[in-house]
Order: C-alpha cells, then structure tokens, then sequence
C-alpha cells in the first residue's frame, strides 16, 4: 500500500478469500469494511478477526441499485473497492437440468454486482485508487456443469477492462483463482468435496489446492501496484498448463 491508512471496502468479506484479504488489510494497518448480506456472518467475521477498533461491517445486497447507493453514502471516501461476492447456489448443473433463475443470480451476483460497485463507488475513490473483481479458471478452463459460472467469469474479464479505460486514473483489475479451498465447494462437489480437490492437487504443477490466502496476497498486490490496470491476474497453481 502506497497511502497511510487506507480505507478498504471488501464486499464477501465475511468469509473464505475476502475474510483472508480482510485480515491482511488488517494487518498492514488499513481501515476495512466488510459487507455482505448475512448479519450473522459479518458478526462471524468481525469475532474471527478480534473485534479490531478499524474494523467496520455493512449489510447490503450488491444486486439492489438502491442498497449499494446508500451504501457509498453511508461509508464516505475509500481507496479501494474489492468484491469476492458470487451466488452459485444451483448454478453447477447440466443444460437440462439448469434453472434460468439460478443462472441469472450468478450474473447478478458476479457480474451486475461488480457493475453497480463500479457506478456508485469509483466517484467517492482517491485517484489513486483501485477496483479489484474475482472471476476464475472456468472462464479458460469450463467443464460440464459449468457453462453459466464459465460464461459469467469471462463476461467480468471483460468488464474490467472496459472499466479501466473509462474510470481511469483508478485502477480496475480482476484476480483470477484456480480451485481454492473454501465453503463454495460443498455446493459444487457437496460429499465428495476432499476427494474431488485431492484429485485436482495431484493434477497441478503446485502439487495442492489454493488457500484463501493465496488470492488474498494476489488482490493486495493488485491494490498496491499503482502501474497495474485492466489485468487479469492468475493465481491457479498452473491449472491453466494441465
């Protein structure tokens, strides 16, 4: 980080690679906001990471236009937006068995959600600033199942680069994860959760699955490097080579 004390909004923040970019944040001296929607959670979330005096959480929905609003007016100036929110719920499924509705929460969740931030947000950013997306490895590597998540990954890649231009001087880069060991795996392989990312750790060049703090490293670069914009950062073991 360039700036003293800067102000982090990490939407997701609540757990898995959020709750670990959090806790860096933390630790290198930021003040961090976490939102999310679940109160419990954030309560979770705020006990995990000690009650720390710079920590504040906000409850919102990144899909309602009117929550982010009042969001942005409620926290005032930051200098970094990040967002690891992504509802999959019933998305992994077949073209047959695919329900239109769960599809269209992943795209708001992922990819208007991230738009609505990008809108409401990037007025009250320090020129200096940045905006950091989580896509993922379906988008280079989808599989069956996997279409809407692939399709969805790809479409926010795009996006960021858009973004780049048209909010430049602030930053706008995406952080792409291979497989990472976090709570989205139960609704993706639900009981065969271990033995499906043992099989993947065996594949890549890594030898192991992601942790949450690996993608947390990869955004706190990406907020930091202020000659970085319109990226797409990979942090995939090398899934992309096997």
């Amino acid at each position: 980080m360039h700036l003293s004390n800067p102000k982090i909004l990490i939407v997701g923040g609540g757990s898995g690679m959020g709750l670990a970019l959090a806790r860096r944040c933390l630790e290198a001296g930021a003040k961090v906001v976490i939102a999310g929607r679940g109160e419990d959670r954030l309560r979770q979330a705020r006990e995990a990471l000690g009650n720390p005096a710079a920590l504040e959480t906000a409850i919102v929905d990144i899909t309602r236009e009117d929550q982010v609003a009042a969001l942005f007016a409620g926290i005032g100036g930051l200098d970094h937006i990040v967002s690891t929110a992504a509802d999959i719920e019933g998305a992994y499924r077949l073209l047959p068995e695919l329900d239109l509705e769960a599809a269209r929460r992943v795209v708001d969740s992922k990819l208007f959600g991230p738009l609505l931030l990008a809108k409401h947000g990037a007025p009250g950013l320090a020129v200096t600033g940045s905006i950091t997306f989580v896509s993922g490895i379906a988008a280079y590597r989808p599989a069956a199942r996997g279409s809407v998540v692939a399709a969805v990954n790809a479409a926010l890649e795009g996006l960021v680069r858009a973004l780049a231009i048209e909010l430049a001087p602030v930053r706008v880069n995406a952080v792409s994860p291979g497989w990472v060991d976090t709570g989205i795996w139960a609704q993706v392989a639900g009981d065969r959760k271990a033995e499906t990312l043992a099989a993947m750790a065996e594949r890549l060049p890594v030898g192991r699955i992601g942790q949450p703090e690996d993608i947390a490293d990869a955004i706190f670069f990406l907020m930091g490097n202020g000659f970085t914009t319109g990226t797409t950062l990979h942090v995939e073991g090398g899934h992309r080579l096997v």
